[in-house]
């Protein structure tokens, strides 16, 4: 892909990272303008440019970026009255690394084509960390001859980026790590919360875990939060886990799939957002499971 001009919806904690890795790569890069964007100064200092609409951004641009919440945010940016395909220019390659629906992704995508573009899901797994430090996770559903012309971009921002076959793909494959990450999240909250409860200090807590088949990445995520209540550890919001969540159940449903253990996780973090909010951390979840009492 020769040297695109690349445009960027979606400037929020993973969005940022993103954006960082591309202007700093040398990439011509225009984002979106709106209220939910991290603070600009970084990027406007790299040379990044901003658009006030989805038209004026799509009328711009070879390649177009979405890292927007889930289906109904991507429907609306791409489909809605103002959506971006009544500009997109011909052959443009639209990248959705949302989480999505996969029905809705494979619609979304039907419309691109007839509009004349080109689509690819390629949702994303890690956090905001590796985001900035240019080492996601890339889920990518679509045609492969695009994922080789796409790679170089990609590449900007992402360490390992994974094949997962036609549209649609990457997003049932982001759904399915979501949900053993989310589950394995859930789980272990549950159990400090118990473990408080039992009278089992945090320290060793964690530390029989991480020595046996406890350890991983979710205990690792969580364990700033157990030992020292420092959430950071997962800068994910509680109501991105519930929306995630929502979307599995569904896919699973829609497949006939067993799903009784997701649906608890589901529940979990539906009564989490009811009792803490929205804009809860996911770690937070051990202190709401245990009253509050760490």
């Amino acid at each position: 892909m020769n040297t695109p001009r690349i445009g960027l919806v979606g400037v929020g904690l993973m969005g940022h990272g993103i954006a960082l890795n591309i202007a700093r790569k040398g990439h011509a890069l225009t984002v979106l303008e709106h209220p939910g964007n991290q603070p600009l100064d970084e990027l406007r200092a790299l040379g990044v440019a901003s658009a006030a609409t989805v038209q004026d951004l799509a009328r711009q641009v070879q390649v177009l970026i979405l890292c927007v919440t889930g289906s109904p945010q991507v429907e609306a940016v791409l489909l809605g009255e103002q959506g971006a395909l009544a500009t997109l220019q011909p052959g443009t390659v639209v990248i959705d690394c949302s989480t999505a629906i996969p029905a809705s992704t494979e619609s979304v995508a039907r419309a691109v084509t007839a509009a004349g573009g080109r689509f690819l899901d390629a949702p994303m797994t890690r956090t905001p960390r590796e985001a900035a430090e240019g080492r996601l996770n890339l889920l990518v559903g679509g045609d492969a001859q695009l994922l080789q012309e796409c790679l170089p971009l990609l590449q900007c921002f992402a360490e390992n980026i994974t094949h997962t076959g036609a549209v649609g793909s990457g997003h049932r494959m982001k759904l399915l790590h979501n949900y053993v990450s989310l589950g394995s999240v859930a789980l272990i909250a549950e159990a400090a919360a118990c473990a408080l409860a039992a009278q089992v200090s945090p320290q060793v807590f964690v530390d029989v875990l991480a020595k046996g088949g406890g350890g991983g990445v979710a205990l690792e995520r969580l364990r700033p939060y157990l030992l020292q209540q420092d959430p950071s550890g997962l800068r994910f919001f509680m109501s991105n886990a519930l929306k995630d969540m929502g979307y599995y159940t569904t896919m699973a449903q829609d497949g006939a799939a067993a799903h009784g253990i997701a649906q608890a996780v589901h529940d979990t973090f539906a009564s989490a957002v009811a009792e803490g909010g929205p804009q809860r951390l996911v770690p937070e979840l051990v202190a709401i499971l245990g009253k509050n009492t760490l």
